[in-house]
């Protein structure tokens, strides 16, 4: 995996003057080295895309629905070939590349279905009124232009699915930027694209620098910007073009609260186990891992004892090995944060129960209880593997908790309880609530996004591609209704 990769110009291969080299964050390795794209390289992208725009939207439905199915069956055969590389250049754990590879395979899947049904129509008669007599409007929806996508590390093949399969499948020509640390996943997409019969222009991957992003963002002729990443940076990328549609998929730190009624053996050991699974998965580097767990005093003791022992059951080291479930942070820097992060909350007066140690870019997977609400793990997206628990008394100081943070993205709350599921789903500030589980469940096709500082828009398939487009009435006169 050591071979120098070019970018996607418009749908051909190309090279840059300058390269950058791609290492494994588990024990520095050079995984590959890729082409950088010039200025002028950028604007050739960009001005392609613009003057397709018009002829992609017309595409068939057919034509974009087979290339989505063929990019879907290409993964599904290159699936271990690309969940080795997810690994070598992010550092996740084999077990988690493979599920990321499969939800790719479903992504680009489920945006060849939704190009052939999407835009069907809606017929609405105006003759309510006596001034509508004999008028009838159709709408359909229309692509808003060019797609700007930006996608993080965390999840370097599905994130980038999830901006270039609902472009396609809506007609809206695109120009995606990888993350600077994981752009080879990305570029597959590519390679597999350029088998298909999609028009030159309509899609470009580009490896550009973040210092060269703010151009790109500005620039008119791009008028949508997916973006998933930070909140600082996405907030500052949509008051920086206040007359472009921004989907803003960021951050969050989501909670798991424990009810009373989920207070058997079987339940406690199924919470406890899911949390420690999904408070670790990815490193924690997910915007859905759970970071913080409220638990109703009533079974705290019991439930907090196997937490711990079932964080502890985390298998940590080598990511390329299938037996590991947690692997290293993205970077040795990301790592130093987490450890400064933890460390004041132990100052504060925290008390660490299990890890708080780190070894380069990895973080060993960590349980605090007694945390100060100031502290920074507290408040922020902590984007590694560290939970706080809490005990609280009763569903309404459960669910104040949850609200009490500026993000919003996903809950989950184990009840079993019907009526409690249902005042969890009007009162949690949130995009999301999953009953019975960790708030990380996501699929594919539900639509996924957060409230309060947690982004705007939605993505999932059809989700997005509403996000893309716009409605267009056309009014037909002189009908016999």
């Amino acid at each position: 995996m050591t071979s120098t990769h070019a970018f996607w110009l418009a749908g051909r291969q190309a090279t840059g003057e300058t390269t950058f080299d791609v290492t494994s964050p588990w024990d520095g390795r050079l995984v590959g080295t890729v082409g950088v794209p010039t200025e002028a390289q950028v604007e050739e992208a960009v001005a392609a895309a613009y003057a397709v725009r018009d002829e992609f939207a017309a595409t068939p439905a057919h034509v974009r629905a087979a290339a989505l199915d063929h990019v879907s069956k290409r993964l599904a055969e290159r699936s271990e070939e690309i969940a080795r590389l997810i690994s070598a250049e992010n550092g996740k754990p084999l077990k988690w590349a493979r599920g990321e590879v499969g939800r790719a395979v479903s992504v680009f899947r489920l945006a060849a279905e939704e190009a052939r049904r999407f835009n069907g129509g809606e017929a609405q008669r105006l003759d309510t009124d006596p001034g509508g007599q004999g008028r009838l409007a159709l709408t359909r929806r229309f692509p808003k232009g060019v797609v700007l996508g930006i996608a993080p590390f965390n999840f370097p093949l599905n994130l980038c699915a999830h901006k270039v399969a609902p472009a396609i499948a809506a007609g809206a020509p695109i120009i995606l930027k990888p993350a600077p640390a994981t752009p080879l996943s990305g570029l597959v997409i590519g390679d597999l694209l350029a088998e298909t019969e999609l028009p030159a222009g309509s899609w470009s991957i580009l490896p550009v620098p973040n210092d060269r992003m703010p151009e790109l963002v500005q620039d008119p002729r791009l008028p949508v910007i997916s973006f998933t990443g930070s909140d600082k940076v996405g907030y500052a990328i949509m008051e920086s073009v206040p007359h472009k549609h921004c989907t803003l998929e960021l951050g969050g730190n989501g909670a798991a609260v424990v009810l009373a009624d989920y207070a058997s053996d079987e339940d406690l050991d199924w919470a406890a186990n899911r949390i420690a699974t999904f408070s670790n998965y990815q490193g924690g580097q997910s915007c859905i891992s759970v970071q913080r767990v409220i638990a109703d005093a009533s079974l705290y003791d019991r439930l907090l004892p196997r937490i711990v022992a079932a964080v502890e059951a985390q298998v940590t080291g080598d990511p390329s090995d299938a037996a590991t479930d947690v692997g290293p942070l993205v970077s040795e820097d990301a790592a130093r944060r987490v450890e400064s992060w933890v460390d004041e909350a132990v100052r504060a007066g925290a008390t660490l129960l299990t890890g708080g140690k780190r070894d380069g870019a990895s973080y060993a997977p960590t349980v605090l209880t007694d945390v100060p609400a100031d502290v920074t793990v507290s408040c922020e997206e902590v984007f590694g593997p560290v939970l706080t628990v809490q005990k609280v008394n009763g569903e309404a100081e459960a669910f104040a908790a949850v609200n009490d943070s500026k993000y919003g993205l996903q809950a989950g709350v184990f009840t079993h309880d019907l009526q409690v599921a249902f005042r969890a789903h009007r009162a949690l500030e949130v995009g999301g609530v999953v009953i019975g589980d960790v708030p990380s469940y996501r699929a594919d096709q539900m639509p996924y996004g957060g409230a309060k500082r947690s982004g705007v828009g939605r993505e999932g398939v059809r989700f997005a591609m509403e996000d893309y487009t716009y409605e267009r009435v056309l009014v037909l006169t002189g009908l016999a209704l």
